[in-house]
């Protein structure tokens, strides 16, 4: 199984009065990773194809925290696929601090075809893209 790593520093904005890194700017950081991961799939989070837009609404998203990252830390942040579904997908998110995981977290997204004027709608995941996430889904996924 692959894994995608994806790095960026604990920006000021995003901590409270003591430095560390909010609780909820771990979800923004699992959104920038999928975001990261999608674009090195050859894709992004909005696509275009033949029929039209294809987006990934999120349906689920959680994060449990074991250690706190502060202002100026680099984290590298290790997505995997935990399911891949015909029309959605589970990413987990292993947030690292040097070698130590300070939180975990998923988030499952579904594959839509986006209309304008209409509610997204749920479609298969394409073909080309299953086979590309194949590669970093977890053995039993």
């Amino acid at each position: 199984m692959d894994e995608f790593h994806y790095q960026r520093r604990v920006e000021f904005c995003e901590t409270d009065a003591a430095g560390i890194a909010h609780f909820s700017a771990y979800f923004q950081y699992m959104e920038q990773a999928e975001h990261a991961f999608l674009r090195h799939l050859g894709t992004s989070v909005i696509a275009e194809d033949e029929a039209g837009t294809i987006s990934w609404p999120r349906v689920n998203a959680q994060c449990d925290y074991t250690g706190p990252v502060k202002f100026e830390d680099v984290i590298d942040i290790i997505v995997r696929i935990e399911r891949l579904g015909i029309k959605s997908v589970t990413y987990a998110f292993d947030f690292r601090l040097e070698e130590a995981t300070v939180a975990t977290g998923k988030m499952t997204a579904v594959c839509c075809r986006i209309t304008h004027g209409k509610p997204p709608e749920s479609m298969s995941i394409p073909i080309w893209l299953v086979s590309q996430m194949q590669a970093f889904a977890v053995a039993d996924a």
